[in-house]
């Protein structure tokens, strides 16, 4: 099945104090990347979370962003007594010297020491990670199930663009195959024409022996149907990775598309035809547009 490299996936969740949110966003790569934005202390855990990825991602930019919600609890607030009884003992020191009409009433002072640094202050609420993780890893692999869901979406409406571009090319091959038996042909005739012009103003005539061997020499170095062979060889094979379930399908596809330009370069170097040679361009075009697709193809 083939993949695309880009997609989104989404997960939420969580157990007792603890909600989670997933957001995890794929890009192409030529290899298997994970980006990972976490609170502490679930950074730490970047090499677990690299292996659930892995049994879903053979390669590609994984962007992971994890957001924790954890709700308060009673036992999670506490007063500091060591900075509390070292302020309240500094404000004895200072109450002597104040006269009685200045003193602040006890209500006051209280609320002025607990807003003072370091008094009050969130001491619990600590996340326990290593207990946490088989909730989060859950919903990890939750996210990236939706995350494979939109890759094969998407990869199959791209095997379904690649197989007619495959087509396409088949046929442009098709009218090169009929057209290479009349090149030798129509070499002749020019090269028989060109001669004679040559001559016509002197008594040498051109021997028919002459023009066969020529003819067999031009005949040898532009023909091109071993090229064409290979050419439907691999265009064969790229239909059949191309259905496949193998793994790593873009690879292989990448690897049959360059042979295909190496054939196609070589027919259009020796095919000397201006038709063949159209049709050699109109490959080559094509073959660019696959070889553009498949570098989002897992």
């Amino acid at each position: 099945m083939l993949l695309s490299m880009t997609g989104f996936g989404e997960s939420r969740g969580g157990a007792a104090a603890l909600a989670y949110r997933f957001e995890v966003r794929s890009v192409n790569n030529r290899h298997l990347k994970l980006n990972l934005r976490a609170p502490e202390p679930y950074g730490l855990f970047e090499a677990e979370f690299e292996k659930v990825v892995r049994r879903f991602v053979r390669r590609g930019t994984i962007l992971i962003q994890l957001r924790i919600d954890r709700q308060s609890r009673g036992e999670d607030f506490r007063l500091n007594k060591v900075a509390l009884q070292s302020y309240v003992r500094q404000i004895a020191d200072a109450w002597g010297g104040l006269e009685s009409s200045n003193r602040p009433t006890l209500e006051s002072m209280l609320q002025g020491v607990l807003a003072l640094p370091g008094v009050t202050g969130e001491q619990g609420n600590t996340a326990d990670a290593e207990s946490e993780w088989p909730i989060l890893e859950a919903g990890l692999a939750d996210a990236l199930t939706r995350l494979q869901a939109m890759r094969a979406d998407e990869g199959g409406r791209m095997a379904t663009q690649l197989e007619a571009w495959r087509n396409e090319i088949m046929g442009h091959v098709d009218v090169v195959r009929d057209r290479q038996p009349t090149v030798a042909a129509g070499f002749r005739d020019r090269l028989r024409e060109r001669v004679k012009n040559l001559l016509a103003d002197n008594a040498a005539q051109l021997r028919d022996e002459d023009l066969a061997r020529e003819v067999a020499l031009y005949a040898d170095r532009s023909d091109i149907a071993e090229e064409i062979v290979r050419l439907d060889s691999h265009l064969a094979q790229f239909g059949e990775v191309l259905r496949g379930n193998d793994d790593s399908i873009g690879r292989k596809l990448e690897f049959v598309a360059q042979e295909m330009g190496r054939e196609t370069n070589t027919m259009g170097a020796k095919a000397g035809d201006i038709e063949i040679s159209r049709q050699v361009v109109a490959i080559k075009a094509v073959l660019e547009k696959i070889r553009e697709m498949l570098q989002n193809v897992e």
